[in-house]
């Protein structure tokens, strides 16, 4: 027991010396990561400094006084890592606020002329109604969007000035100096937001699609290399690069709304500030219909029956043109966006098409694979094995015979034990003969069509990405119409990254022919 307990104080000192260790090199890589986030906490540190001074300053302690902590807490309510994130709370909350003391100060003008206890009746009764209606008012989708946050502090606000009101005389002055305050936090909010290194939410979306775009590109392009390379050891999610594509578009719902919520109340900052993100938000639904579809193939990949290496080989080409032509009209359009001007879908889906030509006619060279014609084939086989299977039946039924008759014994008893006996020995060979029959099935089954519709499944998969694909150009053409990118050039060189056999190539889009790159 004492050995038992010291093991484990090794090991948990061991971990604790780790500790320190691994700790710092989290928080390095979260920082280089994205090094804004180092950023964003130096900022949101000098904010609390610039905050703190209401207090340590006796000047503006003496104007304030010991409201000057609602400044405190507006700072780090407020203070987001994005500028419209920072908007969108500092306006609701300022919005809440005077509304809220607006409403405190209507709500005890009527009820001081009620008398005492009539106005204790009316307070209670306006923070029951107020308090209900606005509530429900978070439930509608619209406000529970864009003011829930402000709704929040209205109701905080509103009682905490109501209630008060009872008992202090002096609610002015306190409102006053709230109020005063919540500006002073919200105005060093914006400061630090809008004006010490900005990080915009509109930014974060562009970049996000960007990202969203190559990410499935470089999954394509995995999920062939995959495939020729099938007999390796699989490999876990974080090290997938096929997962980790496409994983990030499922997982971008959330946070695409989110972002072209902030990005919709931010301020014109450039040129290119004032973009449909709505838009972008389609363009994440319909990159996320089309990753499905990747998903499926990675499933292609994983399952239990693969097909052989000779299927394989025979329509290794065309899947892999094809595959890499997907990739690369991704990788288009993440340019395109990227660099703000209209895509090509002529010249996209000229090669898209082209390379569906070419799979289409692998499958056809190879029409007894996939339409199952060695049928009568298999006929035989099964009928073959029934044959034998019942030629050893009547050979053990002879052996058992001889053996019952050579006993000699005609009674009933011997009667009902022959019966018996070889109602064990048929119940016994069915059982038998049952299985073997499935297992013959089973082996013909996968010489006809195991060794054809894995990769039939996979090819059909890889054809519905290229009817997917469609949808996600127009979202994007659209985007582009929306936002008025600036028009496509043949002289333009845009770099495309394309995927071959041979070690990966930069082909230039520069004074292309009117066919595109092959």
């Amino acid at each position: 027991m004492m050995e038992t307990w010291r093991k484990k104080a090794g090991v948990a000192w061991e971990k604790a010396k780790r500790s320190p260790a691994l700790a710092c090199r989290k928080m390095w890589r979260v920082g280089k990561d994205d090094p804004r986030r180092a950023i964003h906490a130096v900022k949101v540190g000098l904010a609390l400094t610039l905050v703190s001074m209401l207090y340590l300053l006796e000047p503006l302690f003496e104007g304030i006084g010991q409201n000057a902590i609602w400044a405190v807490m507006t700072v780090v309510v407020v203070l987001e890592f994005t500028a419209g994130a920072t908007l969108c709370k500092g306006l609701n909350r300022g919005l809440g606020t005077i509304l809220a003391g607006s409403l405190a100060f209507l709500i005890e003008f009527i009820a001081e002329a009620t008398g005492q206890v009539g106005r204790a009746i009316f307070i209670g009764c306006a923070v029951f109604i107020i308090g209900a209606a606005a509530t429900y008012l978070r439930f509608l989708p619209y406000v529970k969007k864009n003011y829930d946050y402000g709704v929040v502090i209205f109701l905080l606000t509103f009682n905490l000035i109501t209630v008060s009101s009872f008992r202090v005389s002096n609610v002015m002055r306190i409102a006053h100096e709230r109020f005063v305050t919540i500006a002073i936090g919200c105005g060093i909010c914006l400061f630090m937001s809008l004006l010490v290194f900005p990080i915009w939410s509109g930014q974060d979306l562009h970049n996000s699609t960007v990202n969203k775009l190559q990410g499935l590109a470089n999954s394509i392009e995995a999920v062939t290399e995959a495939r020729e390379e099938s007999d390796d050891e699989e490999k876990s999610c974080d090290e997938d690069p096929i997962y980790k594509g496409y994983k990030a578009v499922l997982d971008s719902k959330s946070t695409d709304e989110t972002l072209a919520l902030y990005a919709s109340w931010e301020p014109r900052h450039s040129r290119h500030c004032r973009y449909p993100w709505q838009q972008y938000v389609k363009v994440g639904a319909a990159l996320r219909r089309f990753s499905y579809t990747v998903v499926a193939l990675h499933g292609c990949l994983q399952t239990e029956i693969q097909a052989p290496k000779s299927c394989r080989a025979l329509f290794k080409d065309p899947c892999v043109r094809l595959a890499n032509e997907v990739s690369r009209v991704l990788i288009e359009l993440a340019t395109s966006i990227e660099s703000r001007r209209h895509c090509s879908p002529e010249l996209l889906s000229d090669h898209l098409h082209d390379a569906l030509q070419d799979l289409n006619k692998a499958f056809k060279s190879q029409p007894r694979l996939f339409l199952g014609s060695n049928g009568s084939q298999a006929s035989n086989m099964l009928a073959v094995a029934a044959a034998q299977a019942r030629q050893q039946k009547e050979r053990d039924e002879a052996g058992g015979g001889g053996v019952a008759l050579s006993s000699a014994k005609t009674d009933t008893s011997a009667l009902r034990e022959w019966k018996r006996t070889r109602s064990k020995k048929e119940s016994g060979e069915r059982k038998v003969l049952r299985p073997q029959l499935s297992k013959i099935a089973m082996l013909t089954c996968s010489l006809e069509f195991c060794e054809a519709l894995p990769f039939a499944a996979f090819a059909s998969l890889l054809v519905e990405t290229v009817a997917r694909l469609d949808s996600v150009m127009e979202e994007v053409e659209e985007l582009g119409r929306v936002a008025c990118f600036k028009e496509y050039k043949r002289e333009d060189d845009v770099v495309v990254t394309v995927k071959c056999e041979t070690p990966r190539v930069n082909v230039c889009l520069h004074n292309l022919p009117s066919h595109g790159v092959d």
